[in-house]
C-alpha cells in the first residue's frame, strides 16, 4: 500500500513516523519553508501543479490512499486534493488539529479573513503582535500600527510601514510567550486558528495580561472528506482501508 501525506505539519511528521515501515509513505511538502523538518519515508518537496498535477502524480506512483495533514489554512490545496481523490477515485482523509476554543477571561475577537484582522485593529492599540507567518502580510501593509511579526522563514514585501522581524519556530513557551508581549509592549495580538499546542501559550499569555486577540477563524474542510483529528486515528483509518 502506497500513502500520499500532503505534509508540512507536526501532525504531517508524527503520522508518517506511525506509518513507516508498516507502508510505503510519501510526505509531500510545499516548499515554502526553507529548512523544512522532514519526516520518515520518502519526501518530495514542490507543487504537484494543480489538480490534474495530482491526479497524474498519484497514477504514475500508484497511489492508494492520500491523507490531507496539511496547515488548517492551506485551503487551496485541500480542495486540490479533494477534487483530486474524486478524480482518481482514491480515499481521501483529512487529518485536522482541534481549533482553540476561548477560556473564561479571554477576549476573543474572531473574523473571517486577514483583511478582516486588519479592519478589526482599529481601537485596539498601536502595537500589534502578528503570528498569522510571512504569507498575507499585505492584509496589514496598510495599517498605521506599529507590528511585531513572528515568522519561521523572512516575510516579502508589501508590509506594515513600521514592522520589526522576529525569525522563530514553535513551540513556543508560556514564559517566552510572556516576555514578548511585555517587553514590546504588546496592545494586540493576531493569529489564525491553527489550534494545537505548539503555539497556544501565547493565548495564555494574552489572556494573563488582559491583551485582546484578534482570531481568524479555519476554512472548512471540503465537503464530504472525512477527518480525524490526530495521527493515530490517521493511522487506524489507514490500517482499516
Amino acid at each position: 500500500m502506497h500513502i500520499l501525506i500532503l505534509g508540512g505539519t507536526t501532525e504531517a511528521r508524527a503520522l508518517a513516523g506511525l506509518l513507516h515501515g508498516e507502508v510505503r509513505v510519501t510526505s509531500s511538502l510545499a516548499g515554502r519553508v526553507a529548512s523544512p523538518r522532514l519526516p520518515a519515508g520518502e519526501v518530495r518537496i514542490g507543487g504537484f501543479g494543480g489538480v490534474d498535477g495530482l491526479v497524474e502524480w498519484m497514477a504514475g506512483h500508484a497511489v492508494d490512499a492520500v491523507i490531507d495533514a496539511t496547515h488548517p489554512f492551506a485551503e487551496r490545496i485541500s480542495f486540490n486534493a479533494a477534487r483530486a481523490a474524486a478524480t482518481a477515485h482514491v480515499p481521501l482523509l483529512a487529518l485536522r488539529r482541534p481549533g482553540w476554543v476561548p477560556g473564561e477571561g479571554d477576549d476573543w475577537r474572531p473574523v473571517g479573513s486577514l483583511e478582516e484582522a486588519a479592519r478589526a485593529l482599529e481601537g485596539l492599540g498601536d502595537r500589534v503582535f502578528l503570528t498569522t507567518g510571512r504569507m498575507g502580510l499585505a492584509a496589514f501593509a496598510a495599517c498605521p500600527q506599529w507590528f511585531l511579526v513572528r515568522s519561521v522563514d523572512a516575510p516579502d514585501a508589501p508590509m506594515p510601514a513600521r514592522t520589526e522581524i522576529v525569525l522563530d519556530r514553535g513551540p513556543f513557551s508560556l514564559d517566552g510567550e510572556r516576555e514578548i508581549l511585555a517587553r514590546h509592549r504588546i496592545d494586540v495580538v493576531v493569529t489564525k486558528d491553527s489550534g494545537g499546542a505548539a503555539t497556544a501559550p501565547k493565548l495564555t499569555a494574552a489572556r494573563e495580561a488582559g491583551v485582546p486577540v484578534v482570531v481568524v477563524r479555519r476554512p472548512p474542510v471540503p465537503s464530504g472528506v472525512p477527518v480525524a483529528a490526530t495521527p493515530e486515528e490517521a493511522a487506524a483509518w489507514v490500517a482499516t482501508g
